[in-house]
């Protein structure tokens, strides 16, 4: 089976591990910065014995004097950084992991993703680091012996590395109290979620394929790693596999589903006997991990705006202006794929012939994940029920005739809905389209 790869086709780039990992950790750039600026260090402690040794040379003790002079008036400032910038971590990063936990409790705990992979919170952990283990090493530096003639170094070039770590760690401090305080803010976690949604449909392939057209199935091939949530598939290996046995592959679990060992994960088509690739050539072809991420994944950016919307619906939260804010969000993200094609992708090989098909979520499952929880839990809230209705209503004017059962569907729940549990004379105002709610 022969196809084009189609206009605008990409096939989407595998999910580095270790890139993820580094993203979803938060030793390495600490450890990384301090390592740099033991290096850094080296480097200056160096330049002040060549300088000092210079100027020896040159008989020009006077200059030395006056070295000996700066750094030690900038040696109390040395001392204090070192004694003081360990507390001053603690007790930020403290009440930083108090103003995300309370994020997460009033959102959704996805939310601590973002504050995890922020880089912003990395460097600024990072250069506090680097500061006081640059303070301390400039603080061995220092000797007791004050003759110009006998003296071996002056940590001159070091002082001043130090105060410029200090003015860069009071800078990174105010872009980090910033950066913390915009994800207590509802509008700015809903933002990011939007946007990362958007960069993942942005790089997704068009779904044009059929799937039904790849033949029968011939066999099946099991999962055998760790039991994970599916994060990434590796399309090149998996379609180079493929094309050594003269196959298609159909990946049966979608991007986001958990599987364990034994799980079907790959359906045979186009083998006489049955056979698949060997497990050699399927090897590092998925990536599992704890949680989903937004890679390849078109549905987690929803998964997350619904969590926070139910979450806001609840009775001990109580905040349908949150849940209206994320309806923004979700009828943002179904407009743009109000008129993309859905479903089967096939991917080529190099000669056009299709040898892997990846299912992705339809349309109908879109918007069922997008309205069926929400519709349920904001019956009591004509704010939000005024605004599913404009979300509808926007819908039903930009997508394919094809594609508006089951929008209608959920416009006629919503309002049997309503009928069935809201007073009589204020269901006509609780089904009126609002794009603001009530305002």
């Amino acid at each position: 089976m022969t196809t084009g790869r189609g206009k605008g086709y990409r096939r989407p780039r595998a999910l580095s591990p270790l890139r993820e990992h580094l993203r979803d950790t938060f030793w390495f750039a600490p450890t990384a910065a301090m390592v740099l600026v033991f290096v850094l260090w080296t480097g200056a402690s160096a330049l002040d014995a060549a300088l000092v040794r210079l100027l020896q040379e040159h008989r020009n003790f006077a200059e030395v004097d006056e070295l000996i002079r700066i750094v030690n008036d900038i040696k109390p400032v040395v001392s204090t950084v070192s004694s003081a910038m360990m507390t001053f971590i603690g007790v930020v990063f403290s009440i930083s992991l108090v103003a995300v936990q309370m994020a997460s409790g009033q959102f959704t705990p996805r939310v601590v993703r973002i504050f995890v992979r922020s880089r912003i919170t990395k460097l600024t952990f990072a250069v506090f680091l680097a500061t006081f283990t640059l303070s301390l090493l400039v603080l061995t530096s220092f000797e007791s012996e004050a003759e110009a003639r006998r003296v071996t170094t002056v940590p001159f070039v070091q002082s001043v590395l130090t105060l410029l770590m200090v003015a860069l760690s009071l800078f990174l401090f105010i872009a980090y109290v910033n950066s913390t305080l915009r994800l207590m803010r509802v509008g700015h976690v809903v933002d990011r979620i939007a946007g990362e949604s958007l960069r993942v449909l942005d790089r997704m392939p068009r779904g044009e394929f059929d799937g039904s057209a790849v033949g029968p199935e011939s066999g099946r091939i099991g999962y055998a790693g760790r039991a994970g949530v599916l994060r990434d598939v590796n399309i090149a290996r998996l379609v180079r596999a493929a094309r050594g046995q003269g196959v298609v592959l159909r990946l049966l679990p979608r991007i986001g589903d958990f599987v364990v060992p034994g799980t079907p994960l790959l359906s045979v088509h186009g083998s006489e006997d049955g056979k698949g690739p060997d497990r050699a050539a399927l090897r590092y072809t998925v990536m599992v991990g704890v949680e989903r991420t937004f890679h390849q994944d078109l549905t987690f950016g929803l998964r997350q705006l619904c969590d926070i919307a139910l979450r806001a619906l609840s009775r001990a939260i109580n905040d349908p202006t949150t849940a209206v804010l994320c309806l923004d969000r979700i009828v943002q993200l179904l407009t743009v794929l109000a008129n993309r094609p859905l479903g089967a992708v096939g991917h080529p090989d190099g000669k056009g012939a299709v040898r892997l098909v990846q299912d992705v979520p339809d349309w109908a499952d879109i918007v069922d994940l997008a309205f069926a929880e929400i519709r349920l839990c904001a019956v009591g809230s004509p704010q939000v029920t005024r605004r599913i209705m404009a979300g509808l209503d926007d819908l039903l004017r930009i997508a394919p005739a094809d594609r508006r059962e089951p929008l209608l569907r959920h416009r006629e729940l919503l309002a049997r809905a309503v009928q069935l549990t809201v007073p009589e004379a204020e269901r006509a105002f609780a089904l009126e389209p609002d794009r603001q709610g009530i305002g």
